[in-house]
């Protein structure tokens, strides 16, 4: 069974992100998509550093200009970069992934993608539209809303919400 991990919205907060990194060791995740608003290239170097699998990663609005410098970038260490969204054939599904929950909507309408994740409001939430599931992970920073991220199961496409504060 193969698991992503799904996050959005670190805003530099190391801690909760080292909690991420710990159950994706732990679970054996392989491959983590982040949607956006990592904040500093300092959390993206820490990410690689503790992080030994695929990072799939989009910016967002509230991403510092040392991030930024990135940007026309395709790759970074481990981490693959995308402008405004990604796309990934994952376990034979199309994903897409991005920030804005607007961009997500008009993705999901193309009808081309099996899943979109998208970020910027903080609230994890999921919704069908047509046949595309959209999903926000969350808050992996823990601003508004209690920090969480999401784990697709990609046998079953089952996706559990976790949330940050209940892990060690």
């Amino acid at each position: 069974m193969s698991k992503i991990a799904i996050t959005s919205d670190i805003h530099n907060n190391e801690v909760n992100l080292k909690k991420v990194l710990d159950y994706c060791k732990v679970n054996n995740i392989q491959t983590i998509i982040c949607c956006g608003d990592m904040a500093s290239k300092e959390v993206l170097d820490f990410m690689n550093d503790n992080f030994s699998g695929n990072i799939l990663y989009t910016f967002g609005n509230a991403d510092y200009d040392d991030l930024r410098e990135l940007e026309d970038e395709k790759k970074y260490r481990n981490t693959h970069l995308f402008k405004k969204f990604g796309e990934a054939i994952i376990e034979k599904k199309n994903v897409a992934f991005t920030h804005f929950p607007q961009e997500a909507k008009g993705l999901a309408r193309t009808e081309k993608y099996n899943f979109v994740f998208y970020g910027h409001t903080h609230k994890p939430w999921e919704v069908m539209l047509g046949n595309c599931k959209l999903l926000n992970p969350g808050t992996t920073g823990g601003e508004i809303y209690p920090p969480t991220f999401a784990v697709w199961e990609t046998d079953n496409d089952k996706f559990n919400l976790i949330r940050i504060h209940d892990l060690q």
